[in-house]
C-alpha cells in the first residue's frame, strides 16, 4: 500500500517579508497546499489588520494559478488585548 500527500500542510511557515518573501512564498506553494505563517517579522505581526495586510502580500507575491492558503498567525505580546485577540478568532484567516 501507498499512501502519496500530494499538497501537505506546512505547520510552521517562515515566508519572510520584501524581496525575500517573493522567493520563498514560491517555493511552499510548490510543494504545500497550506501554511501556518509565523508573525514574527520586524516589525511583528501583532495585529489583525497587520496580519490581513500580510496576507495580501502573500497572495500577491504568488506565482500565476496556485492553490496556496496562507494561515495567519498573530505574535503575542503584554500589549495584545483581549479585543485583538476577539478580533483575530472572527477573521475567516487566521487560526
Amino acid at each position: 500500500m501507498e499512501l502519496s500527500l500530494t499538497q501537505p500542510d506546512d505547520w510552521h511557515l517562515h515566508l519572510r517579508d520584501g524581496d525575500l518573501l517573493e522567493a520563498v512564498v514560491s517555493h511552499s506553494a510548490n510543494h504545500f497546499g497550506r501554511g501556518i505563517v509565523m508573525p514574527n517579522l520586524k516589525p511583528p505581526i501583532t495585529t489583525t489588520a497587520a496580519a490581513v495586510a500580510y496576507r495580501e502580500s502573500i497572495l500577491k507575491a504568488l506565482p500565476a494559478n496556485c492553490d496556496f492558503t496562507p494561515l495567519m498567525t498573530l505574535y503575542l505580546t503584554d500589549k495584545t488585548s483581549p479585543n485583538e485577540i476577539k478580533l483575530a478568532s472572527e477573521s475567516s484567516h487566521s487560526l
